[in-house]
């Protein structure tokens, strides 16, 4: 789940590809808004938002860059044994919904 801040006058829909690129290496097309995320209690360290959107893209190019320590890709029932921050168990929850539906 690449992510990170929303540049000054940038969409978030560009965000969203910029950072992608920037911490994957891989180029993406956005499909879908999968939904925003707004609890002040969902970072402890100060009220974040979230605006996830469902992304697909050439992971033969994937490499881990900018700010990514490393890279991997999990299958939905792997992701029960990993711990994960903040609510992003709950976002990939709702991403899994919506690609069993789609």
């Amino acid at each position: 789940m690449p992510g990170g801040f929303v540049d000054y006058g940038e969409k978030t829909e560009d965000a969203a590809i910029r950072e992608a690129k920037e911490e994957t290496s891989i180029d993406v097309k956005l499909e879908k808004l999968l939904d925003v995320y707004s609890d002040p209690d969902r970072d402890p360290r100060r009220h974040t938002v979230s605006v996830c959107y469902v992304a697909r893209g050439n992971f033969d190019d994937a490499k881990a860059d900018d700010d990514a320590k490393d890279i991997a890709v999990f299958s939905f029932d792997k992701l029960d044994d990993e711990k994960l921050a903040f609510d992003h168990k709950d976002i990939l929850e709702d991403a899994k919904k919506y690609l069993e539906e789609n």
